[in-house]
């Protein structure tokens, strides 16, 4: 059994309050559920940047890379127009 925590850092350049920040995240945030991962909004009071982290279980270490590249598209998919970093912690 292969346990990944995940976090998204997110860049906002025109996002101008936290009720900007607050709905892009929402979305975002709905679709990685959507895929069966537990998500956090870690995010500070800073409204141009954002901080997801999300974990998920995986039987094997090849099962959770086929489900990081999954993520990956995701994220494209959704905020490819935003910069954003990923990394991932594997235990």
């Amino acid at each position: 059994m292969v346990l990944i925590l995940g976090y998204i850092h997110l860049e906002l350049p025109e996002v101008s309050s936290l009720k900007g920040r607050r709905a892009v995240l929402n979305g975002l945030k709905e679709q990685l559920k959507k895929r069966n991962l537990s998500v956090l909004d870690i995010s500070g009071e800073y409204a141009k940047e954002a901080d997801i982290a999300f974990a998920f279980l995986s039987q094997d270490g090849r099962g959770a890379e086929q489900y990081k590249a999954h993520i990956e598209a995701l994220l494209e998919k959704h905020i490819g127009h935003y910069p954003y970093s990923v990394e991932y912690e594997r235990f």
